[in-house]
Formats: structure tokens, sequence, C-alpha cells
């Protein structure tokens, strides 16, 4: 396929999941405003009544606009599930958020139906991440190796580096089309410096010329990095022809996926991961905590005056719980819990068990229910606490858990929270054994990695109404 057909077809499946986007969110709003309308007067909506498009399209425009400046539609990204869960929640709630400043900033919020509105905003994110998803499933049906639209790739380098290549990628997974290859020679180390750079002169001006021939879109150099001279002469050989020019592929950017070049005031660096959080999701997290903390204390307060009356009728001793743990930074700080368990003074830290005889009769109804977890939304109002998080351990658990499992301190990059994604999915009370924590740790770990409000929300809402939440509590 020509290269001008070659682009005009990937700009068209580009256009396409575009115009799905576009078409999603206003027939969204479109379809909820035609729901209300008929189930409150019981009429089909006239002609020209309708408002939802007012709403929708600036919606809409700006997450097309915001997709189309980071290259979402194309065909890269259609090719992988991946991405777009998190990307596109994140970009729908900065979408309607816009929306609302403009509406509040223009005197126009009162023109809209508020009904229509969060029917809308609700109904418009799971509608546009199934077509997303569809859209993926047909271009992924659609394009393949052989594909003519796919990136034509030249490899070049040694030829244990181009057998590993092909023994460790498969072209179509990656969505691309192999179709050269350069072998570069090894030089025999007893020949001086002239031969040696006679002979990969040789070898590059071969490989450029083959290059020229076949055109690719893509040149990938898969020379080691430590081999910096041979590096640095393919470099300065196929920057000559009129491809994109690639560094070898290897295991450190396999294990990073968001590997990226970054630049550090003047200095350039290659970038392997970024702060947990940035500034903005660090500022959204918070207003979700302290705006859903505040409220919860003030609507749980007579539960919290029953649960305290309780406690002190069971057994004597405090009504609250104090422990130091490990926040954000490994710093620490007392956490508080509703009492569950027997006062035992000079104690030894032991986990809590199943039928442990220290845990009251109110305790063990506290601990099933999650009730006993609720006075950390005074840690989460001081800022010691998130209402999501890795749960925090004992001081004992983590000195020892992060001597033998890797990465475990890496859970105290973000705030510890009242409830996790390792809860959630039943992974919570007594560790026996190593296995059991790595697959605690792997659950906070895939929440650091994959954080949205929305993702957030989601746990919220699994504490209280998922059983597996509520599974091994005691």
């Amino acid at each position: 396929m020509p290269r001008r057909r070659r682009a005009a077809f990937r700009l068209g499946i580009s256009a396409a999941v575009a115009m799905a986007d576009l078409l999603t969110i206003i027939g969204s709003a479109y379809a909820v405003e035609l729901l209300y309308f008929y189930a409150t007067t019981g009429q089909i909506l006239p002609e020209g009544f309708s408002t939802a498009p007012q709403i929708s399209a600036l919606v809409a425009l700006i997450v097309l606009l915001t997709n189309l400046v980071r290259e979402e539609y194309s065909i890269e990204n259609q090719l992988s599930y991946q991405p777009h869960l998190r990307r596109t929640a994140t970009l729908w709630l900065t979408a309607w958020a816009a929306v609302l400043v403009v509406g509040f900033a223009t005197k126009t919020t009162h023109d809209l139906s508020r009904v229509v509105s969060i029917g809308s905003f609700l109904a418009g994110l799971p509608a546009i991440l199934l077509v997303r998803l569809m859209m993926v499933a047909l271009v992924r049906r659609a394009i393949t190796a052989e594909s003519a639209s796919v990136n034509r790739v030249h490899l070049v380098g040694f030829e244990e580096d181009i057998a590993r290549f092909y023994a460790h990628n498969d072209a179509e997974s990656l969505g691309l089309r192999v179709i050269g290859t350069s072998y570069l020679r090894r030089v025999d180390p007893a020949a001086d410096a002239a031969a040696r750079d006679a002979q990969m002169s040789e070898d590059l001006d071969l490989a450029v010329s083959v290059v020229r021939f076949l055109r690719p879109d893509d040149v990938f150099i898969l020379v080691p990095w430590s081999d910096v001279s041979d590096i640095e002469r393919c470099v300065d050989a196929f920057l000559r022809v009129p491809a994109a020019l690639h560094l070898r592929p290897g295991a450190v950017m396999e294990r990073f996926p968001d590997l990226h070049v970054a630049r550090v005031g003047r200095l350039s660096g290659i970038g392997i991961g970024r702060r947990p959080l940035h500034s903005g999701e660090i500022f959204l997290k918070r207003a979700l905590d302290l705006s859903v903390a505040l409220a919860a204390l003030v609507l749980l307060a007579p539960l919290f005056a029953a649960v305290a009356l309780l406690i002190k009728l069971d057994s004597p001793g405090p009504v609250f719980f104090r422990q130091k743990r490990y926040g954000f930074n490994q710093q620490p700080f007392a956490v508080y819990k509703f009492r569950s368990m027997k006062t035992e003074r000079d104690a030894v830290f032991r986990q809590a068990s199943r039928n442990d005889a220290r845990i009251t009769r109110i305790g063990a109804v506290l601990r099933r229910s999650n009730i006993d977890e609720l006075p950390q939304l005074i840690n989460v109002i001081l800022g010691e606490m998130s209402l999501v998080g890795p749960r925090p351990h004992a001081l004992a658990h983590d000195r020892s858990f992060e001597r033998r499992i890797a990465l475990y301190a890496r859970r105290h990059n973000v705030k510890p929270g009242i409830t996790g994604w390792a809860q959630v999915n039943g992974l919570r009370g007594e560790t026996l054994t190593d296995l059991d924590m790595e697959r605690r740790v792997s659950h906070d770990l895939h929440y650091i990695d994959n954080w949205s409000i929305w993702l957030d929300i989601q746990i919220l809402f699994q504490t209280v109404f998922s059983p597996r939440a509520y599974r091994n509590a005691y």
C-alpha cells in the first residue's frame, strides 16, 4: 500500500474512534433526557425541546481535543485494552469539572436539568468505555502483522541480538510487521582498529542501502546498550534515512511500560517511574478524603456514641485503641480504632486470629462489620491517612516483612487507607505465611500504579456493599 494510502487508512481508523466517542457522549446524554422526560410526563420528548446537546457537546469537545493532543486515537492505542480505563475515566471527570466551571462562570447552570446532567455524567463513562472496548476489538481483528496499514519495521543488529528479539517478541501481538533485517558481523578481536572500522562501515552502508530500498516506517537498532561506540555509529548511519529510529528494547523497558525521556531542569534522563501521585491528583484525592470523612463523622456521630457505650459496658478499658503505625514515607503516627480486645498491660504484639480469646463480645461484632475501623476518619481529617490506600500494619510487621518481601516498603509511597484494594478482594485478617503477605502487597502496588479517583470511589463502594470486603474479618 503506498504511503499516502496507508496514512489515509490509519487516519480513517483514528477518525472512526473519535467519531464513536463523539456519538457516544451526545447519544448517551440524549438517551438519558428522553428517559427522564418520558418518566416524568409520560410523553415523548418534543423535537427541538432537548437541552442535552448543550452540555454534552461541550463535554465531547473537551474529550476529543484532549485525546487528539495526546494521540489517544492512534492505531497503536487501539491495539491494547489496558490504557483506556484509567485515562478515559480521568479525562471524563476532568471534562465535567471544566463544564461545571464554565457553567458557573457564565451563569448558565440554571438552564440545565440537574437530573439529566447527573444522569449523563453517570451513564456516559461506562458507555464510552464499552464503545471503546468494542472499537479496540474491531481494530485488533482488522489489523494484524500481515496488514499493510501497520508499522513496517526493519531490524539492525548482531545475529544473536536479532535472534533474541524474535524469541521474545511476537510481531502480531506488537501490532507491527518486520519487513527486513540487517545483520552486523562481529569484529575479530585480534583485528586492528582500521580493519574493525572498515568492516562496520561496510555492514552499515549495506544496511542503509537496504533500508532506503524497503522504506520502513521504523528502524530498531538491537545493538546492546553496553556497546556504546557501535550504537553511536549505527545512529549516525541511520539518521540519514527517512525513518523513525529506535534503540534496542530490553528487559528494563519491559519492566517499566511507561519508560520515557524526562528532563529535570537542563538534565535529561530516562524516566522509569513518576511520583505515585502528582500535585493535581493529590489535591483531588485530599478533597475526596476531607469531604467524605467530615460528612461521615457528622452522620455517624450517633453510631459512635452507641458503640462507645457498648464497649464500656462490655469490658473495662478505654473506648479507643491507639497504636503506632508507619504512614506516608514511613513516618510514624498513631492510628485510631474502637477497642475490640481486652486490655492487657505490657502485652507483646500478636496478630488477632480466628476465635482469639482476647476479642470481646462487642469487639467481635465490630471487627466483622468493619465498624472498629471508623475512628480512623479522624486520622483522615488530620492528614495522616486516606480513605483508600494500603492498610497500615503494625511496626513489628513492617520491619519483618520489609526484609523478606521485595518492594514491601513501596506501600509507604502513598498515605495508608482505612480500606484498600487488597481488603475489598478478601485479603485481610491474619497473614500466616509470606505468600499471604505477598498477595496483599501485590494488590497494594497494583492500586498505587493504577490510581484514579474512580478507583477510590469503586473501592469505597465495595467496602460497604461487597461480601468479599468482609471476608476473614475477625
